[in-house]
């Protein structure tokens, strides 16, 4: 979870990401944020997020982005 939160806080240092729970939403992220992520957690965790994963409450939170990371780690 530690490494989901340094990956927002690389994008937006100013928001609170470990609160949040309308990070798309309350539009703290943009469509280029999601594809920076996307690339992101690709390279850290070696899994891929698919169109189908691209969700706005799959990235409205660190949570629900962790939750995704576990669920394609497992897989």
């Amino acid at each position: 979870m530690d490494e989901i939160l340094e990956i927002l806080a690389g994008l937006h240092p100013e928001a609170d990401m470990g609160s949040r729970e309308d990070l798309v939403d309350g539009g703290v992220l943009d469509s280029f944020d999601i594809v920076s992520i996307i690339a992101e957690v690709r390279e850290r965790f070696d899994v891929t997020i698919t169109a189908a994963h691209i969700l706005p409450e799959r990235f409205n939170s660190a949570k629900a982005l962790w939750a995704l990371v576990e669920e394609l780690t497992e897989a």
